[in-house]
C-alpha cells in the first residue's frame, strides 16, 4: 500500500495527547494543524509537509505546536519505505519515522529514522519488551555497514535505549540528508530472517525503488541488520502502526544531550527562538508498505 500526499493528511490519525517523551510540544489535531500551516499538501510538487510552528511567540520552556501522525493500518511484517525531500533540522529538534506495537514495550518499537539536535548520522533502533531475547549479533557485523552503539534491545520505562546501529553516511540525517536532496529509508521486516534497514541518498536510489517495484535482494548490504538468530522477531514485534513526528527537547534531545551537542544556550531557551524552527519540517514524497 502506498500512502500518497492526500492520504498522509486525511487517512492518518493526528495524535493530540501529551508527548510521551516529555517534549516541549503541543501536538495539534488535523483541523488545527492544517489551519496553522503545520500539515498540508504542496501541490506544486505533490509533497506532504509536516512542520513545527516557526512563527508564534513561545516562552522559554514553553510548548511549541507540532504534528505527530499515525498510520491507519497495522502490520506484522513487510517492506516499509519513506521517500523524503527534507527532514526537520535544528538544535532541540527530535524527528523520527518509526513503527510501534500495542502496550509498549511489549509489542515492540522499530525506529527507522531518528536523531537529535545537530546529529549528522541516522540512528536505527529496536526496542523489545518481552522475556524472549532480542540482541544485535556483533559477530555478524559483515551483514551491515553501520556501527553498533548498543546491543541489548530490551527496554523499559526507566531504561529505553534499545539496540542501536548508527548509519555510516552523513547524508542519512539532518543537514546532510537535506543537502543531498533527501532520499529513501527502507525497513524490511521478515520474521524468519530479521530486520534490515537501508538508506539511499537521492542520487543512489535503486531503479526498482523509483519504479515502485522494490527488490531488496538487489540493494546490497543494509545499513543495519538485526538477525532472527539472536532476536525473536515474532514475539517481540507485532501489530505495528507507522508514526511520523517531530518533538522538541524532551528526554533525549534536551538535558545532557543538548549540552554536549554544541548547540547554544539551553534547550528550554531554544524553544523560544521561533526562527530556529523554520526548517523543522518533513517534506515527504511518499510512504509505502509492500507485503
Amino acid at each position: 500500500m502506498e500512502y500518497n500526499t492526500q492520504e498522509a493528511t486525511s487517512d492518518w490519525t493526528f495524535f493530540t495527547g501529551s508527548d510521551p517523551t516529555g517534549g516541549n510540544v503541543n501536538y495539534q489535531d488535523q483541523s488545527d494543524a492544517e489551519s496553522e500551516g503545520l500539515a498540508y499538501v504542496d501541490y506544486s510538487d505533490d509533497t506532504t509537509v509536516l512542520a513545527v510552528d516557526s512563527t508564534s511567540t513561545v516562552a522559554a520552556g514553553g510548548n511549541r505546536n507540532a504534528v505527530r501522525i499515525t498510520s491507519p493500518n497495522s502490520y506484522n511484517g513487510g517492506l516499509f519505505v519513506m521517500d523524503a525531500v527534507k527532514m526537520p533540522v535544528g538544535c532541540s529538534t527530535w524527528p523520527s519515522f518509526w513503527t510501534v506495537g500495542p502496550n509498549w514495550p511489549y509489542g515492540g518499537e522499530i525506529d527507522i529514522v531518528e536523531g537529535i539536535n545537530d546529529q549528522t548520522r541516522n540512528q536505527m533502533t529496536l526496542h523489545s519488551g518481552t522475556s524472549n531475547a532480542c540482541t544485535i549479533d556483533t559477530d555478524d557485523s559483515y551483514q551491515y555497514t553501520g556501527s553498533v552503539i548498543s546491543t541489548n534491545c530490551y527496554s523499559t520505562e526507566d531504561s529505553d535505549s534499545g539496540c542501536t546501529v548508527m548509519d555510516s553516511s552523513t547524508t542519512s540525517f539532518a543537514y546532510g540528508f537535506n543537502n543531498a536532496g533527501g532520499g529513501v529509508f527502507a525497513l524490511l521486516w521478515d520474521s524468519s530472517t530479521g530486520m534490515s534497514m537501508w538508506h539511499f541518498a537521492r542520487s543512489n536510489i535503486p531503479a526498482d525503488l523509483t519504479s515502485r517495484r522494490p527488490t531488496p535482494s538487489n540493494w546490497g548490504t543494509p545499513s543495519g541488520f538485526w538477525s532472527a538468530d539472536t532476536c525473536d522477531i515474532s514475539d517481540n514485534f507485532y501489530n505495528h502502526q507507522m508514526v511520523i513526528d517531530t518533538t522538541i527537547c524532551g528526554n533525549w534531545a534536551g538535558g545532557s544531550a543538548y549540552a554536549s551537542s554544541g548547540c547554544p544556550g539551553t534547550c528550554t531557551d531554544m524553544v523560544a527562538n521561533a526562527s530556529n524552527y523554520v526548517d523543522a519540517k518533513w517534506v515527504i514524497n511518499y510512504v509505502a508498505v509492500y507485503q
